[in-house]
């Protein structure tokens, strides 16, 4: 049975970008929405100061994210002048392909450290669309 992955991006936003990246993330979770049925949850928040955003997904699977990364992964050099990617968490048991998918998206922006966090005990009620 394959388990689902939950990918946490976390980003410092450059000065005076704010409002450029809102509209292109919310470009961006439109595409998601409209281009990925397995996607599960795909959700953009920003802080208070509007210094950082956080970007949360859920797929039910690596095969859901890699294709992700397939057809979103072309736009993500669209932000590359707004925000300097700082870290990926990614839960769950990612592919070889999908970890390398996430090393290539931490170096386009930002150089960022991607961290695997292996599940150790658990279960889910997610089930694959």
């Amino acid at each position: 049975m394959s388990e689902p992955i939950v990918s946490i991006d976390t980003s410092e936003i450059r000065p005076g970008k704010l409002e450029e990246l809102k509209t292109g993330m919310e470009e961006l979770a439109e595409f998601v929405d409209a281009n990925e049925p397995r996607t599960i949850a795909y959700f953009v928040s920003f802080n208070e100061e509007g210094s950082r955003m956080t970007v949360v997904q859920v797929h039910p699977d690596s095969a859901s994210m890699e294709f992700h990364m397939e057809v979103a992964g072309p736009v993500f050099s669209r932000f590359t002048g707004m925000v300097r990617l700082m870290s990926i968490d990614l839960y769950g048991s990612p592919s070889d392909r999908l970890r390398q998918q996430m090393r290539q998206k931490a170096k386009l922006l930002g150089d960022a450290t991607l961290v695997v966090h292996d599940p150790h005990a658990g279960f889910t009620r997610i089930t694959a669309r």
